[in-house]
């Protein structure tokens, strides 16, 4: 699976603390072999961010995405509960 970075997502996650980092990527491992795995806790939005989906990187954070086609995810938005808004 192919994962585009927009440039939001790279600003926000630069920002992470070291320990979500490391449990992003391996988050991220997972994703990639199957976006919908029972421990990302993946789901579709609704509201304001209808057409996006959200996976957990663990309690607090989550990434936000959506799927472009059947091979290619774009990554929006990483962060805790207030990405939401």
């Amino acid at each position: 699976m192919k994962i585009l970075y927009l440039p939001k997502f790279a600003k926000q996650y630069k920002k992470l603390p070291l320990q979500v980092k490391l449990q992003a990527e391996e988050k991220e491992k997972v994703f990639r072999n199957n976006p919908f795995d029972k421990s990302l806790k993946t789901h579709k939005l609704k509201g304001e961010l209808v057409g996006f989906w959200s996976f957990s990187i663990n309690y607090s954070y989550r990434i936000i995405f959506d799927f472009q086609d059947e091979k290619t995810v774009r990554f929006y938005y990483v962060g805790d509960h207030s990405i939401y808004k």
